[in-house]
């Protein structure tokens, strides 16, 4: 794996995801019983936004700076706030929370995070973020798609969350197997896919698949950018949900419309809909 997430860590995609990620969790957490937390893709727990790294790309200062600058960014955004200065001693932004880190300080003493990473730097950072947290909070140097599969044969409660970053052909069809694997073996299990949105024809047909394999209803919330006219950038990102929690992506569309309004195009916009059809969009464009 060459993909290093630290150069994008606190963009607009991953406020996207955190928002979401955070919300989840007040949900599940709050429905009781212990709860077992998958992330196929971890990276390396903890980003340092001062690093060479994080500065040359600069996105997180479109991101996750302009974030914590507005005092009055919806309520979506608390969860993800509240990590950000508990890390930070409500200081200076220096440190952003990965996924890692974002779900593992939130869980309970009696619930678990598995973390998968073949990145060799990534995996040694991501044991160093997880390891003061205790036993129950664990780095694997394992492909994430097998940790998950295996994780959906046992018992209790599932949160599945898969995040490639679809530098692979096969990335599309592996999580999208995932999703069917992990719904077979666990009808019950909360699944959450990031993907990139750089043309629509892409997102479309990855949800027609997910629609054809999971045999559940799908819940998508989009984020555009730019207009989806150039299949060589990111244009905007979604994310798909299977067995989501009532109520979790209105929850989730304030958020994504901030993110939305921070861009100059007016392509930019922002949707949560169900199936595989917009024009049974639960939500509206900004």
């Amino acid at each position: 794996m060459n993909y290093r997430h630290a150069f994008h860590a606190g963009n607009f995609a991953d406020l996207a995801k955190h928002a979401a990620v955070t919300l989840m969790l007040d949900r599940l957490l709050a429905a009781g019983g212990p709860l077992r937390v998958v992330d196929t893709h971890a990276g390396a727990g903890l980003y340092d936004l001062t690093g060479s790294m994080a500065r040359k790309s600069g996105e997180a200062e479109a991101g996750v700076a302009r974030l914590m600058a507005d005092s009055a960014a919806p309520v979506a955004f608390d969860g993800l706030k509240q990590a950000v200065l508990a890390l930070n001693s409500h200081g200076p932004v220096k440190l952003y929370p990965g996924s890692p880190r974002l779900i593992a300080d939130r869980l309970r003493p009696g619930d678990s995070y598995v973390g998968a990473e073949l990145h060799p730097e990534d995996i040694v950072h991501l044991h160093e973020a997880l390891s003061p947290l205790g036993p129950q909070r664990q780095a694997v140097a394992r492909d994430g798609y097998e940790v998950a599969a295996e994780a959906a044969a046992g018992q209790g409660r599932l949160f599945v969350l898969v995040d490639p970053p679809f530098e692979r052909a096969d990335d599309y069809a592996r999580a999208g197997d995932l999703a069917a694997t992990v719904l077979r073996r666990n009808s019950k299990a909360v699944v959450a896919i990031w993907t990139p949105l750089k043309d629509l024809e892409t997102l479309d047909s990855f949800v027609r698949r997910l629609e054809d394999g999971v045999g559940t209803e799908l819940d998508v919330a989009e984020i555009r950018l730019n207009s989806l006219d150039n299949p060589l950038q990111l244009n905007g990102c979604a994310l798909v949900f299977m067995n989501a929690p009532p109520g979790l992506v209105q929850a989730l569309a304030p958020a994504l419309q901030w993110i939305a309004r921070q861009s100059p195009s007016p392509a930019a916009a922002a949707r949560i809909w169900r199936g595989g059809r917009r024009d049974t969009a639960i939500g509206a464009s900004v």
